[in-house]
């Protein structure tokens, strides 16, 4: 077989990452300015692409010293069962938690992705979109700075707390809402031992 043959073409569709980022203060501050913004960026898919501030070590670099050196990750791969390129997540912070769609990961945990899932981090709101293509060898990034938080188009807040009852429980009127797990009460009497 030739090396002609074994070759992808432009005319291959590579899968693209549509990461689509928010911040309260991101008219205030130039947070995106390190980031390919309005133009796909090609990738090797075997190579993974880091998210973080130092732009030494990670593929893509925020401007911002609150954001960890590298802050997350994200992995291309495949299974026997699917042609679909598959992605996953890792958290890269050894201080700060990542949450996938409510799902938090602690230092070097990693979930697979959904084809839309929104990342939380920091104040950072990041929605990543899958468009899937034929391509294995690449991929494609598509940067874009959103206006509003993701999190009021996709609906997966996390709900505040319910009012604590009487009873000392919390209460909610749906049985299929979200709870968050918060202490009914804090007792701030101090034992001391001698």
């Amino acid at each position: 077989m030739s090396v002609s043959q074994t070759m992808e073409t432009e005319e291959d569709l590579l899968t693209c990452l549509y990461i689509k980022f928010y911040h309260p203060r991101q008219q205030y501050e130039g947070l995106y300015g390190l980031l390919p913004m309005g133009t796909k960026s090609k990738h090797p898919a075997d190579e993974p692409l880091r998210l973080g501030r130092d732009p030494q070590s990670c593929t893509f670099s925020l401007v911002d010293m609150r954001v960890s050196r590298k802050q997350l990750c994200v992995y291309a791969f495949r299974t026997p069962q699917s042609p679909d390129m598959l992605f996953c997540i890792q958290n890269l912070s050894k201080k700060g938690r990542l949450s996938v769609n409510g799902a938090m990961l602690g230092f070097l945990e990693r979930m697979d992705l959904p084809n839309k899932a929104l990342i939380r981090f920091g104040e950072y709101e990041m929605l990543i979109i899958q468009e899937p293509g034929e391509a294995m060898g690449k991929i494609e990034v598509d940067f874009e700075v959103l206006a509003v938080p993701p999190s009021r188009e996709t609906c997966t807040r996390v709900p505040p707390p319910a009012p604590v009852m009487e009873m000392g429980s919390y209460g909610t009127s749906c049985p299929g809402e979200l709870r968050v797990s918060a202490p009914l009460e804090n007792d701030e009497t101090i034992m001391c031992f001698s």
